[in-house]
């Protein structure tokens, strides 16, 4: 059996990836992380005019019809290259309604959703940390939702919000009338969070159980820019010590140097098949999904947290300081270890799913 990408879903990633390398280069990445967010709405028209934005829609109404393996493949380059543009909320707020949406719902926002056109984004958390399902308390009636959100992503700019209701539902909710955003504080600046607060906000919901499918959807995508985070500090590490010399030669000949290199890729490098067959069975076996990407949210973000600390290690006195390009990639790495959960929670999940 072959478990490898196909030249269709390569083409993509390159694609991705070499966007990346042009548009957003590392320096770019910093201007962006120190405040200078001019730079962001061309970086997301950017990728809506390379089809990112619609890559879940079906075709008849824009998108190309892909599965979320794609998407996680686009959310792996964004992670490799710390590119701060509003991709994950918008993501799963798109699959959502084109998984859960009524054909009603899907054909007044899914065409202008694929085009970049309007925002979206997606508010799960509440207070206490309740990112699943089973705990939300956000309530709906009479086609009016009151409660509160937090941790959203790139919620200010959003004109559509995708929000978990009580029962383990989702909602559709306009920006408008009744709908406040208020800026959090956070450490990665690449990916800005809000407060969202509903009252008597008109909703509209999807079908039962999207929320679910949402969260299994959203920790595979978190595991997988993780994942691209981890890699290119091993690959910014393996630079930084070959070329930073001690005692009139590369750090990289000193054996340990060289033990701490293979342990970080040998932590992070093995991982790829946990979230490609996350991705695979969200659409292709569903019953076994949800345990799968409960197992790589938890291990990835956990590992490439570990290989974060390593690379701040390995570059020495300057690896903990801003002017250093780890601390960048480092807080990306904190926000997908954070965002949905703990890797603890996710353990529990699984444990729960698989009865022990």
């Amino acid at each position: 059996m072959d478990f490898s990408l196909s030249e269709e879903q390569e083409l993509l990633q390159e694609t991705v990836r070499a966007f990346v390398a042009k548009e957003c280069p590392p320096q770019k990445v910093r201007a962006i992380f120190d405040g200078e967010r001019q730079e962001v709405p061309a970086l997301s028209k950017g990728l809506a005019e390379l089809g990112i934005a619609g890559l879940v829609v079906p075709e008849a109404l824009g998108g190309a019809g892909l599965e979320l393996l794609e998407l996680a493949l686009v959310a792996e380059e964004l992670g490799r290259g710390c590119v701060p543009v509003p991709f994950l909320g918008h993501a799963l707020a798109t699959l959502a309604l084109a998984q859960g949406g009524s054909p009603a719902q899907q054909a007044h926002w899914l065409p202008r959703l694929a085009t970049g056109d309007v925002r979206a984004t997606v508010a799960l958390a509440e207070a206490g940390a309740r990112w699943l399902p089973e705990q939300f308390r956000l309530a709906a009636t009479g086609g009016r939702a009151r409660g509160q959100k937090q941790l959203v992503p790139e919620a200010e700019q959003a004109e559509l919000f995708v929000v978990g209701s009580e029962g383990g539902g989702l909602l559709l909710v306009p920006a408008g009338a009744g709908v406040r955003v208020t800026p959090t504080a956070t450490l990665d600046r690449g990916r800005p969070l809000a407060t969202l607060e509903l009252d008597a906000a008109p909703a509209e919901p999807l079908a039962a159980g999207s929320a679910a499918r949402l969260v299994t959807a959203g920790s595979v995508l978190v595991a997988a820019d993780a994942f691209g985070a981890a890699h290119q500090l091993v690959r910014m590490t393996a630079a930084y010590v070959m070329a930073r010399r001690q005692f009139g030669q590369p750090l990289a000949q000193f054996q340990a140097v060289k033990h701490q290199l293979a342990n970080m890729a040998l932590a992070i490098d093995p991982t790829r098949g946990l979230w490609w067959y996350a991705a695979h069975a969200f659409d292709h076996a569903p019953e076994a999904a949800p345990r799968a990407a409960a197992l790589a949210k938890a291990h990835i973000t956990d590992r490439a947290q570990q290989v974060a600390r390593d690379a701040v290690e390995a570059h020495g006195g300057i690896g903990f300081t801003w002017e250093c390009d780890v601390q960048i990639w480092f807080k990306r790495v904190m926000f997908d270890r954070l965002w949905l959960g703990l890797p603890e929670l996710h353990r529990e999940r699984f444990a729960a799913l698989e009865g022990w």
